[in-house]
């Protein structure tokens, strides 16, 4: 963690209000990078000064309209029934792992609130980012999460880039230029 408090550069800061359309806020670090150098992630302050649960926000255009398109598309459903213990699809070592990149997530960030000298997120105790660790909310943040942390960090995280990869949207993989069963964690 103490690698992601590494200041962002002007280009960086540059780059993702361009990504975002907007001045970005309480961003403290890059957590990911495609191979040209483009930002994907960027680490943001649990303060910015209001709560702000999410660690690891992704940035990059192409690969939000990706993931916005598997959820337009039904996917978290899909992924839902994964962790529905009624479900006929439920896989319950998906259960276990995805508990515990949604416990990790929570260490980051009071990690993260602790480097920064913030108090922790208190009210959010229990809260990590995308649904973890009962439901997927948002995908967002879960690929986000995987592609900070790397391959096995968010196992649904890692389902959903995999389901990318496999429909390549727009040529993203272009865009990502990662293997993601060759990231380490």
């Amino acid at each position: 963690m103490r690698e992601l408090l590494r200041r962002c550069t002007d280009d960086e800061v540059r780059q993702v209000t361009e990504q975002l359309g907007r001045e970005p806020r309480g961003i403290v670090s890059v957590a990911a990078y495609n191979r040209c150098g483009e930002v994907l992630v960027v680490v943001a302050s649990p303060r910015i000064p209001e709560p702000f649960p999410t660690t690891y926000y992704l940035t990059h255009p192409e690969v939000v309209k990706a993931v916005s398109r598997l959820e337009a598309n039904g996917y978290m459903r899909h992924l839902n029934e994964l962790l529905d213990k009624t479900s006929e699809l439920y896989d319950e070592q998906l259960v276990v792992e995805y508990a515990r990149a949604h416990r990790s997530y929570i260490e980051d960030r009071n990690r993260l609130s602790a480097l920064l000298g913030l108090e922790p997120l208190k009210q959010h105790d229990d809260i990590s980012a995308g649904g973890m660790p009962n439901r997927v909310k948002c995908l967002h943040a879960l690929v986000g999460h995987s592609l900070a942390k790397g391959y096995a960090a968010n196992p649904v995280g890692d389902l959903a880039l995999e389901k990318l990869q496999a429909q390549d949207f727009e040529g993203l993989l272009n865009v990502l230029q990662v293997d993601f069963t060759e990231v380490e964690n």
